[in-house]
């Protein structure tokens, strides 16, 4: 038997997961059949790499020396393919941009805005609910960039090989409930005013039930939970059966408010990430086109826009969001 890369990747697996169970699950195949593969390595490598605790697998000294010279090559292997992927599809496709991101409001103003910078360019455009997929995907080479957010206390899992650029370190998460909620006629919006409603959230969005689990506990508050996505919020939250976070650059509608709480107790931090050394060429420009229009949609937003002016200097722009915020 020769030691091949999906080899390496066993090893690597085993001490990432700390045990063979782990690691099975992580790669999809069964414990059994995980444990006669790594006898195997071992075998042909001729010494244990593993020791088999109660607590789970402990790499060896042996192991230690295997797994650390197998990362940088399979971190190398990786950036070799997912490039020659993105070569290949620039290739094929000719002029694309591929790009994923979270849902936000900023989207459209973004896509605008490189329409114009790169007129003989196509915009592709995949929106998803987990940043960590999408990540995944531009590490891929499989999107040229990715526009995620991280929610605050619960950080994603970055793939090696990318480059992540902060667009706004911290943004206030507000709440949304109906306009004829008593708490929906102040400007400002605490927790405990909403202590006997029932709150909607979506755990497919990376974080966002464990923030607001963190944010709920921390007030004393153990309301009513449904799980969903938010289109389906909306519209519970306009018939007053719902309250739920959101972003502040959502727009109030005739049966719906957007509030900030007080004292902010849950925000997000906005990325923006490519391949390391993608930055340059035609996406040169992308990450100052995305921090424009997400000041744009900012200033489109009545309770954001007012919360930013009272925070000038702290979070974002003052009066001229439209303009664009603070560099990347």
């Amino acid at each position: 038997m020769e030691l091949e890369v999906r080899h390496l990747r066993v090893l690597c697996a085993i001490a990432d997961a700390g045990s063979l169970h782990g690691a099975a699950r992580a790669l999809g195949t069964s414990q059994p059949a995980l444990t006669t593969q790594l006898k195997r390595i071992e075998n042909t490598l001729g010494g244990r790499l593993f020791s088999r605790e109660r607590t789970g697998c402990v790499p060896t000294v042996l192991g230690r020396g295997v797994v650390g010279r197998a990362r940088p090559l399979l971190a190398s292997l990786s950036a070799l393919v997912a490039d020659t992927r993105a070569a290949a599809a620039r290739a094929a496709e000719g002029d694309r941009l591929r790009i994923g991101s979270t849902a936000s409001r900023a989207i459209p103003g973004w896509l605008r805005r490189l329409r114009e910078r790169l007129p003989g360019t196509e915009t592709e455009l995949q929106v998803a609910v987990s940043a960590t997929a999408l990540l995944r995907q531009v590490a891929a080479g499989e999107l040229d960039v990715a526009f995620v957010h991280e929610v605050e206390g619960c950080p994603l899992r970055i793939p090696p090989g990318l480059d992540i650029r902060t667009l706004v370190e911290r943004e206030p998460q507000f709440v949304c409930l109906a306009v004829d909620h008593p708490a929906a006629h102040r400007p400002l919006v605490d927790l405990a005013d909403l202590a006997a409603d029932q709150w909607m959230v979506d755990p497919s969005v990376d974080g966002e039930w464990e923030g607001l689990r963190r944010v709920l506990n921390a007030a004393g508050l153990n309301p009513r939970v449904l799980h969903g996505d938010y289109l389906t919020a909306a519209g519970l939250v306009a018939s007053g059966e719902v309250v739920t976070l959101c972003q502040p650059t959502s727009r109030p509608r005739s049966d719906m408010a957007v509030r900030p709480l007080r004292d902010d107790p849950l925000g997000v931090r906005l990325l923006l990430a490519v391949r390391s050394g993608a930055y340059g060429g035609e996406l040169a420009g992308v990450g100052t086109d995305l921090e424009s229009a997400y000041w744009e949609a900012a200033s489109h937003s009545p309770a954001y826009r007012a919360w930013l002016e009272e925070r000038a200097g702290l979070s974002g722009p003052p009066q001229d969001s439209a303009a664009g915020g603070p560099s990347m």
